[in-house]
């Protein structure tokens, strides 16, 4: 969370840029709503010193903020909004992108300097298959692991120990593939390239990815990340990640993104993988899709497409999430409190034994 933007200058003007090409490009509706191009390949990027295609530089997702995981029943097989609903989304995202300069204004600090949502866009939904935009049915097992998951986001839940809570509840990850989705907040990704290694660094608890890509071989099964471990390759100018030995217990999907499940325990076993590819489709304009599987939690698999946009005046700030958290503290201690007075209600309602 940044409460420094209007202080950025330069950053501000960069958005009202973005966002004013971005409108124009979304203004006119496709002919046909339920068609997504496929992604193009005939940019060519600018090359690295030892001739890798260039992908360094600062690619923020925050306008992607407003688009849901998931489109909704009703919108089918509709891969973009139609005019009206179009107009119905913008509205609201003006209102969130102006909110922080109306709290400033009023001398007030609220969710407006704290949610950091300047756009959606006109696409439906992240998802893009399976073709309807929304998640497959969990399997059998997936339903099981998700019904006994523990987290802060679950409603009615008590607490008594640490592991009542999730890894992001922890402040230790919020976890991956999690990590690469657009939140409310903390949308920052940054890429960097050496010979041999491409690094992911994420804002949102200061995660970073390290992604060899000369060729090793992979690790054991045994060994196991929160943000899994990776092996990538080039294909062209696309670059090609592919994922697995996630350590499970951060959910995939507890990420709290618009349209995603409720409750957000989305359970992951050792068989998730992850596959990941990247293509620039401008000078500053990028295209990132992922595959995700897991057939034990998931009857098949899905993918999602972000178009991202460079912009290297985005800045990344502290995230003091671990420091002084006190919330973990406070849950276990409020939750043994309540069940101590529901406790004491109850033996003092029961009738008195002869």
């Amino acid at each position: 969370m940044k409460l420094f933007k209007l202080a950025l200058g330069a950053a501000t003007a960069w958005l009202a840029l973005g966002l004013a090409t971005a409108s124009a490009q979304q203004a006119q509706a496709p002919v046909d709503l339920t068609v997504l191009p496929p992604v193009p390949h005939d940019y060519q990027p600018k090359k690295t010193s030892w001739g890798e295609p260039d992908f360094r530089g600062m690619w923020p997702i925050d306008h992607l903020g407003g688009l849901p995981l998931q489109r909704t029943v009703e919108q089918g097989n509709r891969v973009f909004l139609n005019d009206e609903e179009y107009a119905v989304r913008e509205a609201r995202m003006e209102r969130s992108r102006n909110a922080a300069a109306a709290e400033t204004k009023a001398n007030k600090l609220g969710m407006g300097n704290w949610v950091e949502m300047t756009g959606a866009g006109r696409r439906t939904s992240l998802l893009i298959d399976p073709p309807n935009g929304r998640l497959p049915e969990l399997t059998a097992e997936g339903k099981r692991r998700r019904d006994i998951g523990r987290s802060s986001w679950v409603k009615g839940q008590t607490f008594d120990w640490v592991t009542d809570f999730d890894s992001w509840d922890r402040c230790i990850t919020r976890g991956f593939p999690a990590s690469m989705l657009p939140f409310r907040y903390n949308n920052g990704i940054r890429i960097f390239q050496s010979p041999g290694v491409v690094v992911i660094d994420l804002e949102m608890i200061h995660d970073s990815r390290i992604i060899p890509t000369d060729g090793r071989t992979a690790v054991p099964v045994k060994l196991t990340n929160w943000m899994g471990e990776s092996r990538g390759h080039w294909e062209g100018n696309t670059l090609v990640i592919e994922t697995s030995n996630i350590r499970t217990g951060a959910a995939p999907l507890n990420m709290a993104t618009i349209g995603a499940p409720p409750n957000n325990v989305i359970p992951m076993s050792p068989q998730a993988h992850v596959v990941e590819r990247l293509t620039m489709t401008g000078p500053d304009s990028l295209i990132y899709e992922m595959t995700y599987s897991d057939p034990v939690i998931w009857t098949a698999p899905y993918t999602v497409r972000l178009n991202w946009q460079r912009n290297n005046d985005y800045k990344f700030f502290e995230y003091a999430c671990h420091e002084g958290n006190v919330q973990i503290r406070n849950y276990i201690t409020a939750s043994r409190a309540q069940r101590a007075k529901d406790a004491a209600a109850k033996a003092e309602a029961a009738p008195a034994k002869e």
